[in-house]
């Protein structure tokens, strides 16, 4: 990992900070039918999400203009962008104001760019390697004002056997495009059982995996969430 002048020689940099994101124990008795979740992630928790990073005023583009993203910055008193990509390059559109949730035309924090970006990593029907991520990256990185954040969701299960993580491949990227590795958050998906015989260790003389297995195949527990920001603080330059 390179290491900046600031780090002795021979010393690990400082980890990144890691939040967890746990599922909610407790359910409303009559839950809201009809609101998707943006990658598996609850509209609670992508609302917290918004707040974490954004002030009010603050513009959220979110690269997929899912209902939900739109739906929490406009509640959260944020301003919800979408990018329109054109035969003459890719321009910005902020969208109007929900009339119940608007945003006043004093709160707009003056200047171009944006605050937070959604995006989800790999993009579908592509072949995701560096040069991917790397060129996703290039485009995205000038759509953020100095002090903005990109939160990037992993929606797709581990790299090839031999391959870098999907993890490691889209940090790589944003490092060389003048990102930094801000947080790590790992949202778990699902209520996590206290026993889990899947991960029982396996007997010598077992050859049934079936109870390893749910329909013969893993069901995914966790999505990674990585943020990236424009602005290095102090911990985060010694990391760069």
């Amino acid at each position: 990992m390179p290491k900046s002048h600031s780090t002795p020689p021979g010393d690990q940099p400082p980890p990144v900070p890691v939040g967890l994101l746990l599922p909610h124990s407790r359910f409303p008795r009559a839950p809201r039918t009809g609101v998707p979740h943006w990658h598996g992630l609850s509209p609670s928790h992508l609302a917290y999400l918004i707040c974490r990073y954004t002030h009010v005023g603050g513009v959220v583009l979110d690269l997929d203009a899912h209902p939900v993203a739109i739906a929490a910055t406009a509640y959260l008193r944020r301003v919800p962008a979408q990018l329109i990509t054109g035969r003459h390059g890719s321009r910005l559109r902020i969208l109007p104001p929900d009339p119940q949730h608007g945003v006043r035309r004093a709160e707009l924090r003056p200047g171009a760019g944006v605050d937070l970006i959604l995006a989800s990593l790999p993009e579908e029907a592509q072949p995701f390697t560096y040069d991917s991520a790397a060129m996703a990256m290039t485009a995205w990185r000038p759509l953020l004002r100095p002090g903005g954040f990109l939160l990037v969701g992993l929606t797709s299960g581990p790299a090839r056997p031999g391959d870098f993580s999907h993890r490691t491949t889209v940090i790589a990227a944003a490092r060389a495009v003048g990102l930094f590795y801000h947080q790590h958050i790992p949202a778990v998906l699902v209520p996590l059982p206290e026993h889990e015989p899947r991960t029982a260790p396996e007997l010598p003389d077992e050859a049934d995996e079936d109870r390893r297995l749910l329909d013969g195949r893993h069901l995914p527990a966790f999505r990674d969430l990585l943020v990236f920001g424009t602005t290095a603080t102090g911990e985060e330059g010694t990391r760069a």
